[in-house]
Parts: structure tokens; sequence; C-alpha cells
């Protein structure tokens, strides 16, 4: 038996992603460094020649090369290029390479993910303030018919300045109609170019060695999404009731990251939103990402969630924290008017 030295295995690690690196001698960008790796291809930062700005570029990886990968990633930029909200990436254009590979380049997003910036914000109030705004793209996404099916830490960034975007719809599900009524504004478009989701799922149902992308965290097939955050129904593997309560359940384990990781203990009535959400039956939860996100905001600004029914303490502690501090200033007013009255009277 033959071993390779750790300097051999070095090198054809690093001839193997050369190999790999686009060809963009024709197209209009120039490769500045590796940004990060999903399971159908590789994000690059790269520089636009014509508007002389950085970009981020997603291209197929070589080992994912084949027709249901390509419509994959058309599919993946098509769904980015639908949902115009500043809580999501916008696409700026899509383009094949010399060796055959699809890529399209994006809005290059700085900041962190939601992982890495909870490490450094604690304070409750803060935190559901950034998943507000997350449930405000999600809820954004549902309207036009996408449900993203892999919701996650690592698939949110939070920028410099407050932006909450949610990022890889890779494994996104187009539904031609929701709860609510609104259709995908360019399904027609999706299902004339092959690209709809039966036709896609059928490459899902493979054998793991027969499909044509590699392994990674968000496991494609006909379980779509993340262990741990995944819906009961999408564990299941029954994408046939997958919907925009799918959503709910993954925003629900957010949810209860965001809260456990605060320096306050979540009061009763955030944990009744979150149990809501994380109910096994999606009927028992909140039909729609709107109506979480108004519960957020109602308990956030004192006001009654749907998802808890208040008693008389409840209710008197509701008050008192949202009007706190008139209360504590009229508490003192009495407190000093009774003290001048009791000294006035000695």
């Amino acid at each position: 038996m033959t071993f390779l030295s750790n300097r051999t295995v070095d090198h054809l690690r690093q001839v193997s992603d050369l190999a790999e690196l686009p060809d963009l001698a024709g197209p209009r960008y120039e490769i500045v460094g590796e940004i990060g790796r999903g399971g159908m291809g590789t994000v690059y930062l790269a520089q636009d020649r014509h508007l002389m700005r950085q970009v981020a570029l997603k291209v197929l990886s070589v080992e994912a090369l084949g027709e249901d990968a390509r419509a994959r990633l058309i599919r993946e930029a098509r769904i980015l290029a639908r949902l115009e909200h500043p809580g999501i990436v916008p696409v700026h254009d899509v383009g094949w390479l010399a060796d055959g590979r699809i890529y399209y380049s994006m809005k290059r997003v700085q900041g962190q993910r939601l992982d890495e910036h909870l490490q450094r914000t604690t304070g409750l109030r803060e935190r559901l303030r950034i998943f507000e705004r997350l449930c405000e793209a999600v809820a954004f996404a549902h309207a036009r018919g996408v449900i993203h099916r892999d919701l996650k830490p690592s698939n949110v960034m939070v920028g410099p300045y407050g932006e909450v975007l949610v990022m890889d719809w890779g494994v996104a599900k187009i539904v031609s109609e929701l709860a609510g009524g609104a259709k995908p504004t360019s399904g027609a478009a999706d299902s004339a170019a092959g690209l709809e989701d039966a036709g896609l799922d059928e490459a899902e149902t493979l054998p793991p060695a027969q499909r044509p992308w590699p392994s990674g965290a968000t496991r494609p097939g006909t379980i779509l999404g993340t262990p741990g955050y995944m819906s009961p129904e999408q564990a299941a593997g029954r994408s046939d009731l997958v919907d925009h309560r799918s959503d709910v359940y993954a925003l629900g384990v957010l949810l209860q990251e965001l809260c456990e990781g605060a320096d306050e203990p979540a009061p009763k009535r955030l944990r009744a939103i979150r149990d809501r959400a994380l109910q096994l039956d999606p009927g028992a939860r909140y039909p729609a990402v709107a109506q979480m996100a108004a519960d957020v905001l109602n308990y956030l600004d004192g006001a009654p969630v749907s998802a808890y029914r208040e008693g008389l303490l409840d209710l008197v502690g509701r008050w008192f924290q949202r009007y706190r501090a008139a209360i504590l200033l009229i508490l003192t007013y009495l407190v000093v008017r009774a003290l001048v009255l009791f000294f006035a009277g000695t």
C-alpha cells in the first residue's frame, strides 16, 4: 500500500481547485477570490469590469455538471430575480462559461452570518428586531409563491447597518397558489422552460450516487432541507405537504435559538409564539409568516399576542411593562407629594 505525503495531498488539492476556477476570459468579470462553497456551486468575489464594482458570482461546480444541475442553478437565479425586496439579494445577470458551466452574478453581501452575529448580540429585543426583518423577507417571498425550505442561521446575513438578508434559495419551492391567493409572477415562463418543481424533483428521487450534485449540509433529494430546521413533513419526505407553514416551523426553530442565547429569559408570551410555530401539525401553526411576525411585533410593543391567552395577572404585568416609565414617574410623584404633605403637617 502506498501512502501520499501531506505535501503531495496539498499539491493535488491546489491543482484540483485551480482546475475548477472559472475561465472568465470572455465574460465581464474578473475573479478576486473565493467566498464560499455550497452543494452545487462555488461563490466567488469578482470585479465587474464594465461597472467597476465588486459582485458575488455563483458558478456551477465541475462535479455538478449536468442538465438537472444547470436547470436548478438557472431556476435559483430566476427565483431571486423575481423577489425584489431589501431583505433578498438581487441578481444582476446570468451567463455561460466557455466550459459549459452556468453562473449568475448578484450583489456582494457584506456582514456576518446570523449565527456569527448573535455571538456578540445578546439583547433579546435587538435579536427580535432582526427576527422581525427576517420574517418580512420570507413573507414577501411567500406572497409571490416561493417557499424557501432551508431557513437556518447560516442562510441569513446581517449587514453592518442592520440589513437582514435571506440567502441561498437553491432548494426553494415554487407553488401555484398560496392561502392568500398570491400567484407566482412568472410561473408560465418557468414551465415553458422546463424548470418547474415537478421536473426538477425527479432528479432528487435518484439514489445519492446518481444525483448530479455532491453531498452537503443541505440534503437535496426526497428530503430537502437541513436537519434540525426541517419541519416534520420535510423530514418525512412529504414534499407534497410542504408549503408556507414549513417555513413557519423553521422560523420557530430560529426564534428558539434567538431566545436561548439572549441576556434575559423569554417571557411566556414569547414562548407561546415559538411553541405555536413549532407545532408538529402544520394546521396548528401560524397560517402565514406575516401573522407570526405580527405577534412578535405586538410582543415588542407590549400589545396582546394571538398565541397566548392572558389572565388578569398577565394583563397587569403586560401593562406595567408597556407603561413602566410613566407608572414609575407617577409613583415617584405620589411618594414625593406624600412626603411633602407629611413633613408640612408636622
